[in-house]
C-alpha cells in the first residue's frame, strides 16, 4: 500500500528531483514541484522555492504531507538554513521527510551530515538516501562528460579504486518508495549500482559502447587539487581531491541491495545506462579522426555562490542541477 497526500519535491528540475517528480506523478501522486523559477513540470504544481529566501517557504509547504529534500547547492553549512525550514515544515503538517545525502558523508559528518543526524528527531517518518556517485556524471554536463567529449580522457586521482556507480533513475525510484510506502524506511539507505567499477573500467565500457576511444588518466591528489583550484576555492578543491583519494583507498568499493530491496527490480548497469542515454549499442571500437585538445584544465564546472555567502560550487561527483 502507499500513502496519500501531496509531496513537495525540492530541486524538481535537478537530476534526481526531476526524476522523482516524474515518477510520483506517473504513479498518480500529487506533487508540488519546487524550483527557484517555479519551472513548469508535467503533471505537477510548480511552486517557487529558494533555500536562501525564506519568504518562499510557507507557500511551498502549504498542504504538503511529504517532502523530498535536495540540500542547497554548494553550501558548506546547509544545516543553518535547512534545520529552520524542517522545523517550519513539521509545524505546517509535513509528516515525512526524505533527504538526499551522499555515500561519502556519514550521519553527523560534514555538510549535510548534520541534517542527517537531526532528521529522526524532527520527523517520526523519515529516510536518508546516500547514493554513490552518479552514472550520469559521464553522460550529461558534468566535468567528466565534458572531458570525455572534448579530450577523450577521464581525469581523476582515484587510481584503481572502484565505485558502485548508480543510475539517477534508480535513486528516484527508491525516493518514490521512501516517500509513499505505507511504512517509512526510517533508515539510512546507501544506494549503489550492481557492480563496482574503476575509472579504467568506466573508460573501457564507454569505448566499447560508443566506438570512441576513451582513457582514464590518473593524477596525484596534489595534481588534481591544483587542477581544480583554477575553477573552485582552494578548500573546496582540496575536499574534492580528497574524495578521489578516498576512492583510491577503497572507500567506495562496495555494492548494496537497497535498490533491489526497495523497488523489487535490479539496479541498472553502467553499460545499460550508456546504451539508453547515448542511443547506441555495443560495437567494436574504431579510431576517430585526430581532434584538437582544447579542453585542458576544464576539470569542474563551477557554480558561483552569492557574494559574501558561504555557498560553494557543487561537488564534481554530483549532477543534480543540481546535486540530487
Amino acid at each position: 500500500m502507499t500513502t496519500t497526500g501531496t509531496t513537495l519535491v525540492i530541486g524538481a528540475t535537478g537530476t534526481t528531483g526531476s526524476r522523482t517528480a516524474a515518477q510520483l506523478t506517473a504513479a498518480g501522486h500529487r506533487v508540488k514541484a519546487a524550483s527557484r523559477q517555479a519551472t513548469p513540470v508535467d503533471g505537477a504544481e510548480p511552486v517557487r522555492f529558494d533555500w536562501h529566501d525564506p519568504s518562499t517557504h510557507a507557500a511551498a509547504l502549504d498542504g504538503v504531507h511529504h517532502v523530498y529534500l535536495i540540500p542547497p547547492v554548494g553550501d558548506s553549512e546547509p544545516a543553518a538554513i535547512m534545520l529552520p525550514f524542517l522545523r517550519q515544515a513539521r509545524t505546517a503538517g509535513v509528516r515525512r521527510a526524505v533527504l538526499l545525502s551522499s555515500s561519502a558523508i556519514p550521519e553527523g559528518g560534514p555538510a549535510v551530515g548534520t541534517v542527517h543526524q537531526a532528521l529522526p528527531g524532527l520527523f517520526e517518518q523519515w529516510a536518508v538516501l546516500r547514493p554513490s556517485w552518479f552514472m550520469q556524471n559521464f553522460t550529461g554536463t558534468h566535468a567528466h562528460a565534458r572531458s570525455i567529449r572534448d579530450e577523450r580522457i577521464i581525469w581523476t586521482a582515484t587510481g584503481t579504486g572502484r565505485v558502485g556507480f548508480v543510475d539517477a533513475d534508480d535513486i528516484a525510484a527508491v525516493a518514490v518508495r521512501a516517500l509513499t510506502d505505507e511504512q517509512a524506511p526510517n533508515a539510512d539507505l546507501v544506494l549503489t549500482g550492481p557492480e563496482a567499477l574503476s575509472h579504467d573500467d568506466v573508460a573501457a565500457v564507454i569505448t566499447e559502447v560508443t566506438g570512441r576511444p576513451v582513457v582514464h588518466r590518473s593524477l596525484s591528489y596534489e595534481q588534481l587539487r591544483d587542477r581544480l583550484t583554477a575553477h573552485v576555492p582552494v578548500e573546496f578543491a582540496a575536499m574534492l581531491a580528497g574524495m578521489d583519494r578516498a576512492i583510491a583507498h577503497g572507500a567506495e568499493d562496495r555494492i548494496t541491495d537497497t535498490v533491489q530491496r526497495l523497488t523489487d527490480r535490479p539496479p541498472r548497469t553502467f553499460r545499460a545506462l550508456l546504451e539508453r542515454e547515448l542511443g547506441c549499442s555495443s560495437r567494436p571500437s574504431r579510431p576517430d579522426p585526430p581532434h584538437r585538445d582544447d579542453a585542458a584544465g576544464r576539470a569542474v564546472v563551477a557554480r558561483r555562490g552569492r557574494p559574501g555567502s558561504r555557498r560553494m560550487p557543487p561537488a564534481s561527483r554530483r549532477t543534480d542541477g543540481g546535486r540530487g
